[in-house]
């Protein structure tokens, strides 16, 4: 009886154990925020408080205007903040967004001071703290502590100014990023086209933005509702001041706000968003925002968290659980919300459509990056988000044409090159989630491969064989990521018979072989004659038949068909011989790519196109040298420190490469709806799987020194491959990595 007694005792501490895991306090949001000393980029993430998918993130910038690197605002190095917005772009290499500024001062402001509009005030990381839903700093010059928690679409500040002393908060609808030409394009900038600050009465200020820079055309609505009444506005456009009048419209606007330091030092600010109009602001505040606790928001905005964080559970060092809980968070800030609390958004002709009760409208997909691991990543742990995801893609083509490229703000921007909403689309349809409509969603893949389009003439294509160079600039990139997504569209087609568009479609994958030149052994470009291009170094990165990368690091991407790569490089041995020299050779040649970092050879860790290519010793039998590398690349380009990543987050694309290669699996072949086995980093992970299932793997012997994998079983059977498919994780079970 007193063996049970105890036996049910240390069951019950191992199961309140299990329940007080805080996932949120593993996570460092200060992850991603400083260049290391080598120069490459930083992660470009942000510290500051939003919740999964927020609309809403709210971060302060350490630069009066965004330039980039970081894209993000903040960067760990610099020691003055100039203002607290309410949207970022999460470990981009473009900037946006930096929307309604707002600076708590413990001054009286003047005209020529809010003509002038730079208000930045030094800090100290000594005196700054995050955590998710949460950020705290105190501003050195004001001495106002400055903390900030978020719902979905609106941001809480909370200032806490020194005794006795003035109290004025800047609202700034002028800040943002710099003022010029915009990524990618010589016919747009980054330009306020209208804006407008209105007094609705002694607590609330209205008003909205008109902005056009990465995005084409973004509006921004906003509420800013303060918890005591200001006794003393000025309003300005640029150097008018409009007096008592409690409208001002221009291009240039701010606005400061005075209020009575007699009645408190504490002054609470809720400011609710939308991307369709002030009424959409009104009622996200109303639906989100109607308290005036701000730590209830601060406990709400961490309950979220720990619930989407605690889909995956590990047994790791504190520093392995940081980076890997970290890189969690990352992954799902994005994509973000983009309908309102009454379902309304902004399609892609501008127009005010109503989504379906129930669903959520998204924007922010960087697909370019995020296709690789941070998406499929969502397949697995969050179905029900991802099947949205693909709604979402559906809804853009049915009004664009097309599915999207990069979508920010609910707009293409065409950011980088292929199609690779398509992979998305099909690891979903091959994972079979549910809530995704097949023939929707497999119309927009035919749709989006064969209308022309930017960086897209099918025409061409499919006359070629291949992208001439003197037809399509980046042609040699853009020919081996069209033919994964035509592989893509392929493999759609025969799972739902559509025979002719199976063959078609497989035919082009394989276009990738014409551009293959066995004298130099490397893909490289050809004008619409067939004739090679010269000058041709595959060290370069100048050569624009590429694109943030060189001939070597684009050697690798064939994904849809590693045994087709290793037959064209004349098999196994050869293969080998030049995928050991892809990891070893450190020449260059002239400028090495802003975005190439992270380097193991000609590797280059901090940039996407890479990210794959570890695991392809796999395929030609020699999975330990995988295994190696795998390890090498945790180890080595990842920590737990601010300048904790090797290059861009990319929305969650690095930190998704960490996760899945961390847990001993990785979708090598994005769009196919299964994985290939690497190892693991730790002895037990637990993913909680829809339905309640779990899926459990174990490594009992590992160790930090222990790499190698003897033999994996899955549910307790010998894997015969280095395969996984997302159906054998989905219905959970067990797998045994044997060291």
């Amino acid at each position: 009886m007193k063996t049970r007694f105890f036996f049910i005792l240390w069951l019950s501490s191992i199961t309140a154990s299990l329940l007080a895991t805080d996932h949120t306090s593993y996570v460092n949001p200060f992850i991603g925020t400083q260049t290391d000393a080598t120069g490459a980029l930083s992660g470009s993430t942000f510290p500051g408080a939003t919740m999964p998918q927020g609309m809403v993130q709210l971060s302060p910038e350490t630069e009066h205007m965004v330039t980039w690197d970081p894209c993000s605002g903040y960067d760990y190095n610099r020691d003055s903040i100039y203002g607290f917005t309410h949207t970022h772009l999460s470990g981009t290499g473009c900037t946006d967004l930096i929307d309604v500024s707002l600076m708590p001062l413990s001054h009286e402001v003047r005209t020529t001071e809010l003509r002038k509009g730079v208000f930045g005030q030094r800090y100290s990381h000594q005196a700054e703290a995050a955590r998710p839903g949460y950020y705290m700093v105190d501003l050195q010059e004001s001495g106002v502590r400055v903390e900030l928690s978020a719902t979905v679409r609106t941001g809480i500040h909370r200032y806490t100014f020194p005794q006795g002393a003035p109290q004025t908060v800047v609202l700034d609808l002028d800040r943002g990023t710099y003022r010029g030409e915009a990524y990618y394009t010589g016919r747009r900038a980054y330009q306020i086209i209208q804006s407008q600050l209105r007094v609705v009465d002694d607590h609330t200020i209205e008003g909205f933005r008109v902005i056009t820079g990465w995005a084409k055309l973004r509006k921004v609505y906003f509420r800013a509702e303060f918890s005591r009444p200001f006794s003393r506005r000025l309003l300005m456009d640029g150097a008018r001041s409009v007096g008592e009048s409690p409208v001002v419209n221009g291009r240039s606007l701010r606005g400061a706000l005075s209020f009575d330091p007699a009645d408190g030092r504490q002054l609470t600010v809720k400011v609710a968003i939308s991307p369709v109009d002030n009424l959409g602001a009104r009622q996200n505040m109303k639906a989100e925002a109607q308290s005036w606790d701000f730590d209830h928001y601060a406990k709400a905005a961490h309950d979220a968290w720990q619930k989407a964080l605690s889909c995956i559970d590990i047994d790791g060092t504190s520093e392995q659980k940081t980076i890997f809980y970290t890189g969690l968070y990352h992954v799902l800030m994005q994509p973000n919300t983009m309908s309102d609390v009454d379902g309304r958004y902004m399609d892609t002709n501008f127009e005010i459509k109503q989504m379906p009760r129930g669903e959520t409208y998204h924007s922010t997909f960087s697909l370019w990056d995020t296709f690789r691991a941070a998406h499929p990543l969502y397949t697995l742990i969050a179905p029900d988000v991802a099947a949205q995801f693909v709604r979402d893609m559906v809804r853009h083509h049915q009004t664009y044409g097309y599915l999207p490229i990069w979508d920010l703000w609910g707009q293409d921007n065409y950011c980088m090159i292929g199609n690779h909403a398509i992979p998305v689309l099909s690891d979903a349809i091959l994972a079979g989630l549910p809530g995704v409509n097949v023939e929707e969603a497999y119309q927009a893949m035919l749709e989006s491969s064969t209308r022309s389009h930017l960086n897209s003439p099918f025409e061409v294509w499919e006359k070629y064989g291949y992208m001439p160079q003197t037809l399509q600039n980046t042609s040699v990139s853009i020919t081996l990521e069209q033919a994964f997504d035509d592989w893509c569209v392929a493999a759609v087609a025969k799972k739902l018979g559509r025979t002719a568009d199976y063959q078609r479609f497989l035919r082009r994958s394989e276009f990738y072989r014409n551009l293959f030149d066995a004298k130099t052994g490397f893909f490289r470009a050809k004008d619409e004659k067939g004739n090679w291009i010269e000058p041709f170094d595959p060290l370069s990165y100048e050569n624009p038949s590429f694109i943030e990368g060189n001939a070597w690091q684009y050697m690798w991407f064939v994904p849809q068909n590693p045994k087709g790569l290793i037959e064209l490089l004349g098999g196994e041995r050869n293969f080998l011989k030049k995928l050991d020299e892809n990891f070893s050779l450190t020449a260059t040649s002239g400028e090495v790519n802003g975005n190439a970092s992270g380097f193991i050879g000609q590797y280059a860790h901090g940039n996407e196109p890479s990210h794959h290519t570890v695991y392809l010793y796999n395929f030609a039998g020699r999975p330990h040298r995988t295994q190696e590398l795998v390890e090498q690349v945790r180890s080595q380009f990842y920590n737990a420190t601010p300048c904790g990543y090797a290059g861009n987050d990319d929305c969650g694309q690095m930190s998704a490469w960490y996760i899945f290669s961390s847990l001993g699996f990785y979708p090598f072949n994005a769009g196919a709806a299964e994985y290939v086995l690497g190892t693991p980093l730790f002895k037990r992970a637990t993913l909680h799987l829809a339905g309640g299932r779990v899926f459990v793997i174990t490594a009992p012997r590992k160790t930090a020194s222990r790499v190698h994998v003897k033999r994996v079983l899955l549910n307790g059977k010998p894997l015969k491959q280095l395969m996984l498919t997302h159906q054998q994780i989905a219905e959970g079970g067990t797998l045994q990595f044997d060291m």
